[in-house]
């Protein structure tokens, strides 16, 4: 099994439009970092986690051309707005693309793109993606293209977010706090994702102090922090965090146990 972060930024990405920070306009390919999504690839299959805006990107530039289903954490704009690049995906699988999320994701998704979900044929000469929807029930194991998927529930401000384990695996974004009936679920991980937005605390997302505390508290074998913004260079972070702790970036890839 592995993991490939392909993207590992914040709502704004890095660099920032107009922000001439060190960050910013860093020669380390490390701190380009393009809104944050994943894939997770076990016996020939993969599951894509969220469309950002970058998405076509992202996939090219990791030369995936297919994804067996994709699984949606929350429906903010940095997390979702790429999924009309699925229609990619599902013309060249010439079936409909299984996407998964909690019923409220979900139904959010149907508001803002209803063109994808509202059931008419795409125009002639014209293409949409072709999508079903399945709703993940919280705290319960569905097995999704051949992999055993834990959807946890994890605070986000006024909303829910979905963390996923998978098997040995844990991608966890936008969160505020672990609440002890996760953590609780995140016992033996070989492979622990973990946002970490900026130096100093905020209302929605984890500090990287916070996901810090956090990652010892869960005891993963190695954990890498993502979501991450221009306050943080790449280089520096990598060299204050603890052992067994690393910041993402764009295009890593970590093999977890046999392939």
């Amino acid at each position: 099994m592995k993991l490939v972060f392909l993207g590992t930024g914040t709502s704004y990405g890095v660099p920032q439009i107009g922000c001439t920070c060190r960050t910013c306009t860093s020669p380390d390919p490390r701190d380009r970092r393009t809104r944050t999504a994943a894939l997770i690839e076990s016996g020939g299959r993969r599951l894509l986690i969220d469309t950002p805006p970058e998405l076509r990107l992202q996939l090219v530039g990791a030369g995936v051309g297919a994804v067996d289903a994709v699984l949606f954490t929350h429906a903010h704009a940095d997390h979702v707005h790429g999924i009309d690049d699925l229609r990619a995906v599902s013309i060249r699988r010439r079936a409909p693309l299984d996407v998964y999320g909690a019923a409220g994701t979900l139904a959010e998704l149907q508001r803002r793109f209803d063109y994808i979900f509202d059931g008419t044929p795409a125009q002639p000469g014209t293409n949409k993606p072709e999508l079903v929807g399945h709703t993940l029930e919280p705290d319960r194991e569905t097995e999704i293209a051949g992999m055993p998927v834990r959807a946890l529930p994890l605070p986000h401000g006024d909303r829910t977010v979905l963390g996923f384990r998978v098997g040995p695996i844990a991608y966890i974004t936008d969160v505020k706090a672990i609440p002890a009936a996760s953590l609780a679920r995140l016992a033996g991980l070989e492979l622990l994702v973990l946002n970490a937005l900026l130096p100093r605390p905020h209302p929605l997302h984890l500090s990287i102090p916070e996901a810090v505390a956090a990652a010892q508290q869960i005891g993963a074998r190695q954990t890498f922090l993502t979501h991450l913004t221009h306050d943080a260079p790449h280089a520096e972070l990598a060299a204050r965090l603890p052992p067994g702790i690393a910041p993402a970036y764009d295009g890593l890839v970590i093999e977890v146990g046999a392939a």
